[in-house]
Formats: structure tokens, C-alpha cells, sequence
């Protein structure tokens, strides 16, 4: 599983990266469906906001969070994440 990690209107630091991808590494158990993720952090006037697009097999799913701090966006975007992922799994197996 690749995360790929972009800033746009931020600075990316270590501690930014580090977090993300210790976040990300909870998906890990479901590293079968993952091919990739691209993670895009984005502050807009006071709003801190977390993309992910995640490359399925088969499909793509794009997920947003937003927040008053980074990491709460974060926090949010992997939870959404993980329960597209569960809907994605039940899905196939249907």
C-alpha cells in the first residue's frame, strides 16, 4: 500500500507526514483492496481540510474532511476512509 502525501497552500512537515501516515497504516489490514492513496492537505481561510482519493481494485473512492486544526482533519478523513472501505468490501462481496 502506497500513500502519497501532498500539500497545497501548506507546509508539509515531518510531523504532518509522520502523522498521516501512522494514520494510514490502520488501513493496512485491509491492504488487499488498496493499490494506492493520495492524500492532499489543503488550508482554505481558517478551515484545514484532508483529501484522500483511493485506488481500489477495480474502482476509485475520493473522501473529504474538514476542521478547525489539520489533525482533527486527519482524524475525520481516516474514519471516512475506513468505513468506505467496509461499504466497498460488502459490496463485493454482494
Amino acid at each position: 500500500m502506497q500513500v502519497k502525501i501532498q500539500g497545497v497552500g501548506i507546509k508539509l512537515t515531518d510531523a504532518l507526514k509522520d502523522y498521516v501516515n501512522d494514520k494510514f497504516k490502520k488501513l493496512e489490514r485491509k491492504a488487499e483492496l488498496i493499490n494506492s492513496i493520495n492524500v492532499t492537505l489543503t488550508v482554505d481561510n481558517l478551515t484545514h481540510i484532508a483529501k484522500a482519493d483511493v485506488a481500489v481494485t477495480g474502482d476509485s473512492l475520493h473522501t473529504e474532511a474538514e476542521a478547525e486544526t489539520m489533525y482533527a482533519a486527519i482524524d475525520g478523513l481516516i474514519d471516512k476512509v475506513d468505513r468506505q472501505l467496509v461499504k466497498y468490501k460488502e459490496k463485493l462481496k454482494d
